[in-house]
């Protein structure tokens, strides 16, 4: 071919463009892509300067819960933002809540808890049930699920939880006694005391005297060591490790919390496990229901058992005050709701007797009113999912691997659309048999594998607890006492004393 036939040829290729030259050649012109999914690129969300403007000067982190529902508004069911150095995926939808939960995988991981690891890496302590992940967590978990989410096997700790109920009572009337107009100051405070007191009842059937006229001052100690790790977990993971260095106080003080609450739990298991050594010595039957020596008996290292039941001790004891002071807090706004629970309670319990889990089971209205609180103030304000091993569909949207996921719970059970008037107390909307709300509107306790282990004797404590104190007071608001908000502080807790009165009945 001569050599300007060739340049022809060439130039006549080029002018028809590759489908037509494609064609020619034989092959079929491949298939157009089509995107079928949205990136991380295409998902709305605040500039990291402007969700740092909003979440440290304007708002605070004690709104971060209010953010929820703004984000939402502005950005829709899914939104992303950079919380430090760690950037998140918000859903808060509950139709893909679902999705999220339903793709967790064989070992999920709640949430990356940095600082927590941080610390138990640099003290070379074990993980627990909240931080531990994969093999090691899934062995945790269903250790401590034989003994703590079998119905039996909650009730079997009836008996223990009802003494430290009737300690309760005892505190109430006597806090009762020392203010005026029957006022008991900072009710969130004294159930944080009842909580500690009941799980260490259930870890180690021992009391430590949280609800003795005067608190030993060790275990005040522990409780001030727990509220300032939560106020310091937020900081501390938004903050990159660099600046330990440049500030180092936030990271101190979470670690001495951190320190203080260790060697106050190892206290109490040595302590029982040396009991109990004691007792197999001299060849005496070892009875009783206390988790820590179950955990024993199932070959778990002391070094695991410290780790586990540090967190567990921590982990139920927010649950416990913030459930029943919400709880109480609206029924003293809502005295018809709390007459009507009161004549079922004691409609059950004819004879004033101490109730037990089974008379519980007949106070429908008793469980309506716990739901519809923990619904206005759920504890955890907040899940979170990361998906380590494969990519997930979420809506619209494909998510990373390890993309932090945050469930935005205090969103959907206030959203309207599930809950009328979802700004209101109204226990009965958990009676309607026509009602119907999404599964994953309002979930407290979590879902699946990752859901709280613990809710079951939460549930059970918090029942019993607040049957016996509506049982012995009318409770109301405190005289010129005004409405109490929630905040964020890792957890959702009041962010003021909730004084109310507790009237002898």
């Amino acid at each position: 071919m001569p050599q300007t036939l060739k340049l022809a040829s060439r130039a006549s290729l080029l002018s028809r463009g590759f489908p037509e030259i494609w064609a020619e050649l034989g092959f079929k012109a491949p298939a157009r892509v089509t995107k079928t999914h949205k990136t991380l690129e295409d998902m709305p969300g605040p500039s990291a300067l402007g969700f740092f403007t909003d979440l440290f000067c304007k708002r605070g982190l004690a709104r971060l819960h209010e953010l929820q529902i703004e984000g939402k508004a502005k950005y829709g069911p899914v939104w992303k933002a950079s919380f430090g150095p760690i950037l998140t995926v918000h859903v808060a939808e509950p139709s893909l809540i679902q999705e999220v939960m339903r793709q967790e995988g064989k070992h999920p991981i709640r949430s990356d808890l940095s600082s927590w690891k941080d610390y138990r890496a640099c003290r070379g302590h074990a993980y627990g049930l909240l931080t531990a992940e994969g093999e090691e967590w899934q062995k945790i978990r269903s250790t401590l699920g034989k003994h703590m989410l079998k119905p039996k096997e909650v009730e079997s700790h009836t008996g223990t939880l009802n003494g430290v109920v009737s300690d309760l009572i005892r505190r109430l009337q006597h806090q009762q006694s020392r203010h005026g107009q029957h006022v008991v100051q900072d009710v969130a405070g004294e159930f944080y005391k009842f909580g500690l007191e009941g799980i260490s009842s259930v870890l180690f059937e021992s009391r430590i005297g949280c609800l003795e006229p005067e608190v030993p001052k060790e275990t005040e100690t522990f409780i001030r060591s727990i509220n300032r790790m939560f106020v310091m977990t937020l900081l501390t993971m938004a903050m990159p490790k660099f600046l330990h260095h440049i500030f180092p106080k936030p990271w101190k003080i979470f670690c001495e919390s951190w320190d203080y609450m260790f060697a106050f739990a190892k206290g109490h298991i040595d302590k029982r496990m040396t009991e109990v050594a004691e007792k197999v010595s001299r060849g005496e039957t070892v009875e009783g229901k206390y988790l820590t020596y179950y955990l024993a008996q199932e070959k778990l290292s002391m070094k695991s058992i410290y780790g586990n039941v540090t967190e567990l001790l921590l982990a139920g004891v927010d649950t416990i005050s913030s459930t029943l002071s919400w709880s109480l807090y609206e029924l003293s706004r809502h005295p018809r709701v709390q007459a009507a629970l009161h004549e079922q309670i004691t409609g059950v319990m004819d004879g004033g007797a101490i109730p037990s889990a089974a008379d519980v089971a007949q106070m429908p209205l008793l469980k309506a009113v716990v739901k519809e609180a923990l619904r206005l103030y759920p504890v955890i304000p907040s899940n979170a999912r990361v998906i380590s091993d494969r990519d997930i569909q979420v809506g619209e949207y494909l998510i990373p691997r390890k993309t932090l996921i945050t469930l935005c719970h205090y969103a959907t059970s206030r959203d309207a659309r599930f809950f009328p008037e979802p700004d209101c107390f109204k226990p009965e909307r958990w009676l309607q048999k026509d009602a119907t709300h999404h599964p994953f509107a309002s979930v407290p306790f979590g879902f699946g594998k990752r859901s709280c282990i613990g809710r079951r004797i939460a549930e059970l404590e918090v029942h019993l607890a607040l049957a016996r104190i509506l049982m012995h007071f009318e409770v109301k608001p405190e005289p010129e006492g005004g409405p109490v908000r929630p905040m964020t502080r890792t957890l959702l807790v009041p962010e003021k004393d909730i004084n109310l009165q507790f009237v002898s009945r």
